[in-house]
């Protein structure tokens, strides 16, 4: 089954697979977050680091070996992969908890809490980040059919 699935990717580029690996990893970190967050009282700091690291152990083994099929070294490309999870993170789930408390507090959203808006909001705007830092930074030794993507 895996080569049948792997066969129909093939023609796709590295953003739709990239999207892909982002749909496993985002449905758990974002799992793990409303959990912590709901459910167990914690911050919104503290869930969205600890969820949105369970998804990078994820993203990091499919992306390198899915998504951009990199050869790159695990230690160097390890490295770069944690700077561009933690630099993507701050800044979108920072960017977003700015937004939603302060921006976009006096609204009033009904089905979701300010808090809840914000992680949704921190979560695509991670997206975007992640997917170019990776691309550009992490995964840099690609096969060449795969650097036209």
């Amino acid at each position: 089954m895996i080569s049948t699935f792997e066969n129909f990717l093939k023609p796709t580029n590295s953003l739709i697979r990239f999207l892909l690996v982002g749909i496993v990893n985002t449905c758990m970190g974002l799992s793990i977050i409303f959990i912590m967050m709901n459910g167990f009282g914690m911050s919104y700091w503290l869930s969205t680091c600890i969820g949105n690291a369970c998804g990078a152990v994820i993203s990091f083994i499919l992306n390198r070996n899915f998504t951009f099929k990199s050869k790159a070294s695990l230690g160097g490309s390890g490295l770069r992969f944690i700077a561009v999870i933690m630099l993507s993170y701050f800044a979108s789930y920072g960017m977003s908890d700015l937004i939603w408390s302060g921006l976009l507090k006096p609204v009033n959203l009904m089905l979701i809490t300010h808090q809840e808006a914000s992680v949704l909001f921190g979560a695509g705007l991670y997206t975007i980040t992640n997917f170019f830092g990776q691309k550009h930074l992490v995964f840099l030794n690609r096969k060449k059919s795969d650097q036209q993507s």
